[in-house]
């Protein structure tokens, strides 16, 4: 804790750098020996409540593009774990709560400089090998995106306490940004290790103490951030890891009387039945719970008939097949004028034989594995139905491969109906929808883009004309809460562009801004009269 009367100010913020592991480089050379070293550690995860190692029943954390290989084993447990880690939260939320903002800033600044240095191999290692992440992608969100949230947040926090109210002569006026009373609920996804890194850390940053249920899929990385919250100083209780079935550990975490918020990202569907058990629990919450969540996408790339043709080409690569399309970001439907489709038809479907997919500890793989069996068996589905449909036209792609590993080719589907189900249901997968458009009808499909799918999550529009990006941003105003222009639909930097979409993708509570951490908050107005009146009456009782 801090013990000081300075008014401090933390370091600037800045974006980590993104290194490029080029042949010969040493973070190549370091990260090499990550990727051999972590599985041979035969690490073993245990849940973390109240900083003690909690063991339960054992499930093994497999390589999706070698599901042959354990990376790690790892302990699940039940309502008694989560009702203990509830207890541990409470128990460290009085100290939590009061300490100094400062301090708890320090442990975080300190944890992003602890996973830029010395840990930045590890998390790196562990995203690969769990996730099957490239370097590049394991590169841009573990390490770099982890570090940015954590100093960021910092940064707008400091901004928030600063904020200030009048205080005309005779009176200090104030307003306090209090921790919620409770604990926050926090559940994290396997796409994104940076999202694990945030989600419980930013109610934290803000004095609220957490339980975290990450996902199965996503356990080693995971545990690399619980080691660097450790080494940087977080105290006992402030996040607990716990780790089970989904049904179970929510059923717990939401009947609990002392929730105070959940913070999530994931599916749609999931996210809507917390919503509803919040909803059928709201007697019995001491306050109302803040619900924030990021859930999901169908997100678009139109090409005006202006588009440049190779820019195009590789937005789709780039936006649609990076990380598998596993991103709740990613370019899962397109819409291209007839004469750009003419243009890049044959570059695009030979760009893509070109991909290489498998291992991605051998770095000229692109792309690596889905995630999981279910995740395959459901991609090859729509690629066996899209191959069996007389009003699909399978572009490129389509080849599923479960041998070894998840392995599904980038694949590009043509249809001729803008409605099919493709352009409206998420896939979550190397699968991406094509609609071609008529080049005079470019109105009409941005119209069409609109209320084609439930989501708003991101967008992006080519074109080289400005009336016809300036019409694209007034149709597509509520389509889509981050919208790229001549470029991919992926790719948010936290202190450039703010992350999070509407509709059915979720509150828009933007992930890495202070409108992220308000909800954190519950703010306590502070009035104190220097001077009080010592007489009850007014002046206008008085007699002429």
């Amino acid at each position: 804790m801090f013990v000081t009367n300075a008014r401090l100010e933390p370091p600037p913020p800045h974006n980590e750098p993104v290194l490029g592991y080029g042949p010969g480089s040493p973070e190549r050379k370091l990260l090499k020996q990550a990727l051999h070293d972590l599985p041979a550690e035969g690490l073993e995860i245990p849940m973390v409540i109240g900083g003690e190692r909690v063991r339960g029943k054992v499930e093994e954390h497999r390589m999706p593009h070698a599901h042959g290989k354990t990376l790690a084993r790892f302990h699940t447990g039940g309502a008694p774990e989560v009702e203990r880690a509830i207890a541990a939260a409470q128990a460290a939320w009085p100290a939590w709560s009061r300490t100094p903002w400062e301090a708890r800033a320090a442990v975080f600044l300190r944890a992003a400089e602890l996973l830029a240095t010395r840990y930045r191999a590890r998390m790196n290692a562990a995203t690969m090998l769990g996730q099957s992440k490239t370097a590049h992608q394991a590169e841009i969100d573990a390490a770099c995106e982890s570090a940015d949230f954590w100093r960021w947040n910092v940064h707008y926090a400091s901004k928030l306490y600063s904020e200030q109210p009048l205080s005309p002569p005779g009176i200090w006026n104030a307003v306090e940004l209090r921790p919620l009373e409770g604990f926050v609920f926090c559940v994290t996804p396997f796409n994104f290790t940076s999202i694990g890194a945030n989600l419980p850390t930013a109610p934290a940053l803000m004095g609220n103490t957490c339980v975290w249920k990450p996902a199965h899929t996503a356990m080693t990385s995971s545990w690399v951030i619980m080691e660097i919250l450790e080494a940087a100083g977080l105290p006992p209780g402030v996040i607990n890891l716990v780790c089970g079935p989904g049904p179970t550990v929510g059923q717990t975490a939401l009947g609990h009387r002392d929730l105070a918020g959940v913070h999530f990202t994931g599916s749609t569907g999931v996210f809507q039945w917390m919503w509803k058990t919040v909803g059928e629990n709201i007697h019995r919450y001491r306050s109302y719970p803040r619900l924030v969540g990021e859930t999901g996408g169908k997100d678009f790339i139109v090409a005006h008939p202006s588009a440049d043709a190779e820019a195009l080409v590789a937005a789709i690569v780039r936006g649609g097949y990076e990380y598998q399309g596993q991103k709740c970001s990613a370019a899962s439907r397109l819409y291209i004028a007839k004469s750009v489709w003419q243009k890049i038809r044959g570059p695009l479907a030979e760009t893509l034989r070109a991909v290489k997919v498998g291992d991605p500890t051998d770095f000229s793989n692109f792309m690596g594995a889905v995630i999981d069996r279910p995740s395959y068996t459901k991609l090859k589905g729509a690629i066996d139905g899209a191959r069996a449909d007389t009003k699909c036209e399978i572009v490129a792609g389509g080849e599923c491969d479960d041998r070894v590993g998840w392995f599904v080719r980038p694949t590009l589907i043509q249809v001729q109906d803008p409605r099919h189900n493709l352009m409206e249901e998420e896939l979550f997968g190397p699968v991406v929808t094509l609609f071609v458009y008529d080049d005079a009808a470019y109105e009409e499909t941005l119209r069409l883009v609109d209320t084609t799918s439930p989501y708003a999550l991101t967008g992006a529009i080519f074109s080289t004309e400005r009336a016809a990006i300036g019409r694209a941003h007034d149709l597509l105003r509520h389509a889509a809460g981050n919208f790229y222009v001549n470029d991919k639909p992926t790719g948010a930097v936290v202190g450039q562009q703010p992350f999070g979409g509407a509709r059915a993708s979720g509150t828009n509570d933007k992930a890495g801004s202070a409108l992220n951490l308000l909800r954190w908050a519950s703010a306590r107005t502070i009035k104190e009269t220097l001077s009080p009146p010592t007489s009850w009456r007014y002046s206008f009782l008085d007699e002429a």
